[in-house]
C-alpha cells in the first residue's frame, strides 16, 4: 500500500515542469469526467446522511503557465503536500468503509462467515415454523377427534333416552291396561253383587 504513494510522488517529481496542480478547496458536487469519490465523515454510515456531505471532488486544473524560474523545491513540497492530503483522504474514506463492513458483518470475519450465520438463523426460524405448524395440526385433529367422540356421546345418550322413554311409555300402557281390566271386573262384581241384593230383597220381602 505505501508503494503506491512513494511511485506517484516520484513519477510527478521525474516528469513535471508544469504539471497539474491542485486548485481550490474540495468541492461537495458530483461532476462527470472529473475525479471523485465518496466517503463518511465520521465513519459511520447512516441512510439519513446527505449524499452530497459524504463526496469530495478534486478539480485538476492544468492552468499554471511553465516556467524555467520555478522554484523547484516549492513545487516539489506541492506535490508531496497533495500526495500527503489524497493519502489522508484515501485513509478516511478506507476507515470509514472497514467501519461500515464491520456493522454489516455483525462482528464476523468475513461475508461468508455471515452470510452462514444469517442462513443458519434463517432455516432455525423455517424449523421452528414448521414445528409450530406440525403442534397445530396434531392439535386440531385431536380437537376434531374429541368434537366427533362428544358428538358419538351425544348420539348416544339421546338414543339412550328415546329407549328409556320408550319402556316408560309400554310400561304406562300396560298398567293402564290393567287397570281398565280391574275396571272392568269391579263392574261386573259390582252388578253381580247389584243382582244378588236385588234377588234377596225379593226374596225376603215374599217371606
Amino acid at each position: 500500500m505505501a508503494s503506491h504513494p512513494l511511485t506517484l510522488a516520484a513519477g510527478l517529481v521525474a516528469l513535471r515542469l508544469c504539471a497539474a496542480a491542485f486548485m481550490g478547496p474540495l468541492y461537495p458536487e458530483m461532476s462527470n469526467g472529473t475525479f471523485h469519490h465518496y466517503f463518511v465523515p465520521d465513519g459511520n454510515y447512516e441512510e439519513n446522511d446527505d449524499p452530497e456531505k459524504c463526496q469530495m471532488l478534486f478539480k485538476m486544473t492544468d492552468d499554471r503557465k511553465c516556467g524555467l524560474d520555478e522554484d523547484q523545491d516549492s513545487v516539489i513540497r506541492d506535490d508531496f503536500t497533495i500526495i500527503k492530503r489524497h493519502i489522508e483522504d484515501a485513509a478516511r474514506v478506507l476507515e470509514g468503509v472497514g467501519k461500515s463492513i464491520s456493522y454489516d458483518l455483525d462482528g464476523e470475519d468475513s461475508y461468508g462467515k455471515y452470510l452462514r450465520k444469517e442462513t443458519t438463523q434463517i432455516s432455525e426460524a423455517f424449523g421452528n415454523s414448521e414445528k409450530s405448524l406440525l403442534e397445530l395440526e396434531v392439535k386440531f385433529k385431536q380437537s376434531q377427534e374429541n368434537e366427533l367422540k362428544e358428538e358419538h356421546r351425544l348420539s348416544d345418550d339421546f338414543l339412550n333416552m328415546v329407549v328409556h322413554t320408550r319402556d316408560v311409555l309400554k310400561e304406562t300402557l300396560d298398567i293402564s291396561l290393567g287397570l281398565k281390566d280391574k275396571h272392568e271386573l269391579l263392574s261386573l262384581i259390582i252388578r253381580s253383587h247389584g243382582t244378588r241384593l236385588s234377588r234377596l230383597k225379593n226374596e225376603y220381602l215374599k217371606v
